[in-house]
């Protein structure tokens, strides 16, 4: 349940900011979620994988994102 989070953050960034990659709101949501889940009290190391969940996320959105967009504009196009 703590890996949810940083996935959802990944995909809200994905969404909002496809267009423009903005790695270090990727890098700051994946610190917060580390934090949120508790998981910083136990070591640093959970900042790292937490943000690329964040990132990971992030960039797989964008890229359905442009896929999605372009795939519409073909089909209008016909």
């Amino acid at each position: 349940m703590d890996e949810v989070f940083p996935v959802l953050a990944g995909i809200v960034i994905g969404l909002v900011t496809y267009p423009v990659r903005v790695i270090w709101l990727g890098i700051a949501l994946g610190a917060v979620a580390g934090w949120v889940s508790g998981e910083l009290a136990i070591s640093w190391v959970y900042v790292l994988i937490d943000t690329g969940q964040v990132v990971a996320a992030s960039v797989m959105t964008g890229v359905l994102v442009r896929v999605w967009l372009r795939r519409r504009a073909r089909s209008g196009a016909r």
